[in-house]
């Protein structure tokens, strides 16, 4: 199988391809090493070791960057003076290649699979030799999510027993350990501090300045020989036993194995282009959820394992709508239907009063449960799961908790979330809290409260109870799906009776809501054409459609606002406040460009022209912001600009899925 490769080549200094530009390598425990292309840290997120530890640790910048310098016969050069020549992803992974004073100088940075580790190898490619190679770590060990002002530990102590060097920043604080393979390597102690100022944290209204610290530099010998060519400095926070069980090169084939087989298990018309490269991506988002390990405990008692995904890079966890969302293209898509059972299993053992979590905060044991549909998406993920694996099996062990949850739902459960007896419609809504996935808060102030009922809280139940009661009727008889089918055709009714909104032509958004019936042109009625039961009579299926690809659809996905509406937010950024009361008021969601899809093909299912022209500009886009992946979001107007996460789970999930659909 030929390498997967994305290549950007020459990227001027100072340009976009240079310095905006991120990567990412991930290990599939929630932790990840990433920077800019061209070697500058310019977000608190940044790090060359990004670990994932238990509750209560969470995320930990353990190594922040490298200074590297090159010492030959003829100069001296550091990696920042020498020429970023290319720049590329090789089956997703990152490689750098230097030019200067005659060498020619090759980096790249792996992550061994479920290891708080990373890998940092240099060889050099041209040059005479030898060259002398001196790496000088910085670090400050902090929770990802502190401020860069957080004060250095007063004193790192340094423990050194032959190649082998443990950095204790004290506090409790978990020890970063250092090893460093090459010709005649090792460690000069020379301590120094040093101011940093983080420009992506200053442009987002953060606190940008910092302060690191470095024990002294590495040093080994590169050569032409091929014994002498590389270099490589492991950092770790795992056990030394399981530091040194990879050397360099055999963590390198296992990876390169370990990816080669994620391409070889998907479907052949996933294994080239565009497809393959985003099968790589999905991978950054499966994982281990290292911060619980009585997830792990608990699965192991059953036989099983603990799976979920992480919402997007670098700053979210997981979360149960995005993980629901995105659980058909990161895995049924990639032909990882294993995992996908193990995720649905996993959730399945946190629902609490009728809910999945909304999320699990970094470094808790404990989920939040402060929504209203993530809980829904979850019949749509065992859905799509179930039919395209056949596992009753699963089916069975989920069929209980699935009542429970209908039953909570018609009761009445937490935030306001319950049947409403008078028309069997779904309403939601408790003050100080945004339930739907248009979450944004400034302060106490709920951006879009939608406090009501929503139009796809709806859609989504109706395709839930539809789900319930064909799968009931199947497996244990007609007599037992019946209450959930009568619940089913009363939403229908009422909804295809209170949603219309004549002078659109669309769907209200929110109907019965605190200021009434809320005529708001958003994707969210996409919903109620695209699940697989439909709670929208056909007869209104193409103008709605038509309503929101004359309003809401732009070449990277839906905008959340029709432009023309006061609310109308055009451009997402600057400050957090700025953000936020942007971020559901225009700004466009890739992931939502899925749901239009399928509404697409439902109404007009010969049209795949169409589809393939929606998808286009993303090719393009695996150049900018994060390079193959995709962006959590983009500005409401032309240019568009890619804004939030560098890389978002549905985002990438639901073009993954989609492209499946069609076919390479």
């Amino acid at each position: 199988m030929n390498p997967i490769v994305r290549r950007l080549s020459n990227p001027a200094e100072g340009s976009p391809a240079h310095v905006d530009r991120e990567w990412l390598v991930t290990n599939g425990l929630g932790g990840y090493a990433s920077g800019t292309v061209a070697g500058i840290v310019t977000r608190r997120y940044h790090g060359l070791l990004v670990a994932a530890l238990p509750a209560p640790v969470g995320r930990m910048v353990m190594l922040s960057h490298l200074e590297a310098c090159f010492r030959s016969k003829d100069a001296t050069l550091t990696e920042r003076e020498m020429s970023l020549v290319e720049f590329q992803l090789e089956l997703g992974l990152p490689i750098w290649r230097y030019e200067g004073a005659g060498l020619v100088v090759e980096k790249r940075v792996l992550m061994p699979q479920r290891q708080n580790t990373a890998h940092l190898t240099y060889r050099l490619i041209d040059g005479s030799g030898p060259v002398r190679l001196e790496l000088r770590p910085f670090v400050n060990v902090r929770h990802y999510e502190s401020p860069l002002r957080t004060t250095l530990a007063g004193v790192y102590t340094i423990r050194a027993v032959e190649q082998r060097v443990e950095v204790d920043p004290g506090e409790e604080l978990p020890r970063l350990r250092l090893l460093m393979y090459g010709d005649q390597s090792m460690l000069t102690l020379n301590g120094s501090r040093q101011p940093h100022g983080y420009r992506e944290e200053q442009s987002r209204g953060y606190a940008y300045e910092g302060s690191l610290w470095s024990p002294g530099f590495f040093h080994a010998d590169l050569g032409r020989d091929p014994s002498s060519m590389e270099a490589t400095l492991v950092a770790s926070t795992e056990p030394w036993t399981i530091v040194e069980a990879l050397t360099p090169s055999a963590a390198f084939q296992s990876e390169t194995n370990r990816r080669l087989q994620l391409l070889e298990q998907a479907s052949a018309r996933m294994r080239s282009g565009i497809c393959a490269e985003l099968v790589l991506a999905a991978d950054q988002f499966l994982v281990t959820p290292a911060a619980r390990p009585a997830d792990a405990t608990r699965a192991a008692a059953l036989g099983t394992e603990a799976r979920t995904v992480i919402a997007g890079y670098h700053w979210f966890t997981d979360w149960g709508r995005d993980t629901m969302i995105s659980l058909e293209g990161l895995t049924l898509a990639t032909g990882r239907e294993r995992e996908a059972g193990l995720i649905l299993r996993t959730f399945a053992s946190y629902v609490r009063d009728g809910l999945i979590p909304n999320m699990f905060p970094d470094g808790e044991r404990d989920g939040l449960y402060h929504t209203a549909d993530a809980t829904l998406w979850f019949f749509h993920a065992i859905g799509r799961y179930v039919s395209m694996t056949g596992d009753d099996d699963t089916l069975k062990i989920l069929l209980p908790v699935l009542r429970d949850i209908v039953d909570h739902h018609v009761r009445g459960t937490l935030f306001g979330i319950g049947v409403d007896p008078a028309d069997g419609l779904l309403r939601q809504g408790a003050a100080g809290y945004a339930l739907t996935w248009m979450d944004a808060k400034v302060g106490d102030d709920v951006i879009t409260p939608r406090r009501g009922k929503a139009v796809e809280i709806n859609a989504l139940f109706y395709n839930a109870l539809c789900l319930l009661g064909g799968w009931l009727s199947r497996l244990e008889g007609a007599d037992a799906a019946a209450g959930v089918n009568d619940l089913a055709v009363r939403l229908r009714e009422s909804f295809n009776r209170r949603f219309w909104y004549e002078d659109g032509p669309h769907l209200y958004d929110v109907v019965d809501g605190e200021n009434g019936d809320d005529p708001a042109c958003r994707p969210n009625q996409v919903l109620a054409i695209s699940l697989s039961h439909p709670v929208l009579d056909e007869t209104r299926w193409e103008p709605v459609l038509e309503a929101v690809r004359t309003r809401l659809l732009t070449p990277f996905g839906l905008r959340t606002l029709a432009p023309g509406h006061p609310n109308y937010r055009p451009r997402y950024y600057g400050d957090l406040r700025s953000r936020d009361a942007a971020y559901h008021q225009g700004t466009v969601w890739p992931w939502l460009l899925g749901s239009y899809v399928d509404a697409w093909q439902r109404v007009y299912p010969r049209d795949t022209a169409a589809v393939w022209a929606l998808l286009a500009p993303f090719s393009d886009h695996l150049n900018e912001a994060g390079i193959g992946t995709v962006s959590e979001i983009f500005d409401a107007d032309a240019p568009f600009m890619p804004r939030g996460c560098i890389s978002q789970a549905w985002s990438v999930a639901e073009i993954v899925r989609t492209l499946s659909r069609l076919g390479a």
